[in-house]
C-alpha cells in the first residue's frame, strides 16, 4: 500500500511540484493550503508523514508543528517542514516545536526525498 504524505503549504507552485515528485515515487498525496486545514486534515486522513511550511496564513507551520506533536492522535505522524526562513533560530524551533527535520526551500528534490524515505522507514 502506498505511503501517504500530506503537504500543508500556502504555495501553489511549491505544492504541485512536490504532488507531482511524490505520486511520480508511488506516493499517495493529500493537500491543506493553511496550518488550520492542515490540523484537521492530519486528524482525519492520518497520514505518515507530513512536508509542512511555516509561512501560511490563520495557523503558522510552528503552530501547527506543535498542535500536531503534541496531539495523541497525530504525535506518531513525522513533520519535515519546508520553508524559505533559513536562520538557525527558525530551524531549531521547528525542533523545538516537533518537527523532525528542517528543509530549506527551495529544496533539492533528492535531498527532499532522501528525507522522507528516512522517515518513513523508521516508522
Amino acid at each position: 500500500m502506498a505511503k501517504h504524505v500530506l503537504i500543508i503549504d500556502d504555495s501553489l507552485t511549491e505544492t504541485r511540484v512536490f504532488k507531482s515528485l511524490l505520486e511520480h515515487h508511488g506516493y499517495k498525496v493529500s493537500i491543506a493550503c493553511n496550518g488550520q486545514e492542515g490540523i484537521e486534515v492530519a486528524r482525519v486522513c492520518n497520514p505518515d508523514l507530513i512536508l509542512m511550511d511555516v509561512v501560511m496564513p490563520l495557523v503558522n507551520g510552528f503552530q501547527a508543528t506543535r498542535e500536531l506533536s503534541r496531539n495523541p492522535d497525530t504525535k506518531h505522524i513525522p513533520i519535515i517542514v519546508c520553508s524559505s526562513k533559513d536562520t538557525e533560530t527558525d530551524r531549531l524551533w521547528a525542533l523545538r516545536q516537533g518537527a523532525k527535520s528542517y528543509l530549506i526551500k527551495p529544496v533539492k528534490l533528492p535531498l527532499l526525498l532522501e528525507t522522507i524515505n528516512k522517515y518513513l522507514a523508521e516508522g
